[in-house]
């Protein structure tokens, strides 16, 4: 019905104007918004103010500028702690990036990325922009070869398409090259990523598994690529991350 497609439509947009917010720089203007959204300055100026009025959206007094308001905090606070993975992994990373003094991640898939649901820095952990909800790409990251590690090359071409986007001159930009490395993961149980996504940082990471033997998850243990690439430790920290992969899949109900 004409009313039900219209507040679908609402719902929609109010979505798209939350994401835009959510993304690039911490304050944006009505105009920044309406470009990132493709809708009209006076549609966007409605929605803002809607949103600002259930304290979804702030928008400074002074600057007039907008951002993401404190009432979205709890929103997303329980969405977070509420997924099983969260639940989980939490612990688990806490004591990982305490030993090892490194960063440690647990991400899903969502669609063709993937998204980190918490992420603990060790002191030797470069400082990272990581945070909860913030999505990377698959093929270009040890923790997303992990999520495709349950897919069939056919699958993988399917929701990646063609070709991969090169983050650096060290990232697999073919399904060949990605296939590859996908099949060393299911061969030892664990994925290598060095300098792919960003110069000077790497990473060792494992899947995990439910009750099913599904993977729904991976988790990773990244640092400065000079840290991980170190012959002597190398297999201790390898160790370290497919057990603490093996821990959370186990609270999953995996055998």
């Amino acid at each position: 019905m004409p009313a039900e497609q219209g507040n679908n439509q609402s719902v929609e947009r109010a979505a798209a104007v939350l994401r835009a917010l959510g993304e690039g720089r911490p304050e944006l203007r009505v105009s920044d918004v309406a470009s990132m959204v493709g809708l009209g300055p006076s549609t966007t100026s409605r929605l803002l103010a809607t949103l600002e009025a259930v304290d979804l959206v702030e928008r400074d007094p002074v600057s007039n500028l907008y951002r993401l308001g404190l009432g979205t905090l709890p929103l997303a606070a329980v969405a977070a702690n509420r997924h099983p993975v969260h639940r989980a992994a939490r612990m688990v990373l806490q004591g990982l990036a305490a030993r090892t003094g490194l960063g440690a991640n647990a991400a899903v898939r969502r669609g063709d990325a993937l998204m980190f649901l918490c992420n603990f820095e060790g002191p030797r952990a470069p400082k990272s922009q990581t945070q909860s909800g913030h999505t990377a790409p698959l093929h270009a990251t040890g923790i997303g070869k992990c999520l495709l590690s349950g897919m069939t090359p056919d699958e993988r071409r399917a929701l990646l398409g063609e070709p991969l986007a090169a983050h650096t001159e060290f990232t697999a930009v073919t399904h060949e090259a990605l296939d590859a490395a996908v099949e060393e993961v299911r061969r030892t149980g664990y994925a290598v990523e060095a300098n792919e996504r960003a110069l000077g940082r790497a990473s060792f990471a494992a899947p995990v598994r439910d009750g099913a033997d599904e993977i729904v998850a991976a988790i990773s243990l990244w640092g400065p690529a000079s840290v991980l690439g170190e012959e002597e430790g190398r297999d201790v920290l390898i160790r370290e991350v497919i057990e603490a992969a093996d821990a959370v899949s186990q609270a999953l109900g995996a055998r």
